[in-house]
């Protein structure tokens, strides 16, 4: 499955770090950035969370919550939060529906060997669950601020 601009965003129950189950659909009646990362603590990911966390004041500012999700558990979230001062939230996907209802659970190939993972996307959802913008296969540099500048333009 894949979800495409203009599509209602799938709801899927994720963990959050203290244990407590959510949901996408929580989230409506505000805009979320939804965004998808492979491992807590490796460099992408870091650079992207730590990207996100630097400007969660401005996109609080337009209204807009946060929301990176990965399938690394609850206590691996806790650790990744302290160790580099995270300001975002995050959740587990712990059964995979999340990923698998986004269309970013998908076939990975590094140095020949293939392998399922997760894609870095980001979605930005309106406040009534419909995907106003989908970037897939992110590179980190630049991303949260042409995230951020679409957020904006949600007003």
């Amino acid at each position: 499955m894949t979800v495409e601009e203009g599509s209602m965003a799938p709801d899927a129950r994720y963990l959050c770090p203290d244990g407590s189950e959510a949901t996408i659909a929580a989230h409506r009646g505000r805009p979320l950035v939804l965004w998808f990362y492979p491992k807590d603590d490796t460099s992408g990911c870091t650079s992207e969370a730590k990207a996100f966390s630097e400007r969660a004041a401005d996109f609080r500012d337009a209204g807009v919550a946060l929301l990176g999700i990965s399938r690394d558990p609850p206590k691996s979230h806790l650790a990744f939060i302290d160790k580099h001062a995270l300001t975002v939230p995050l959740g587990t996907d712990e059964d995979g529906s999340v990923t698998e209802a986004f269309g970013v659970w998908v076939e990975k190939n590094m140095y020949g060997k293939r392998y399922m993972g997760i894609e870095r996307a980001t979605f930005l959802i309106d406040a009534e669950g419909r995907v106003a913008r989908a970037w897939r296969k992110v590179k980190v540099p630049g991303h949260a601020e042409a995230v951020l500048a679409a957020a904006q333009a949600l007003g």
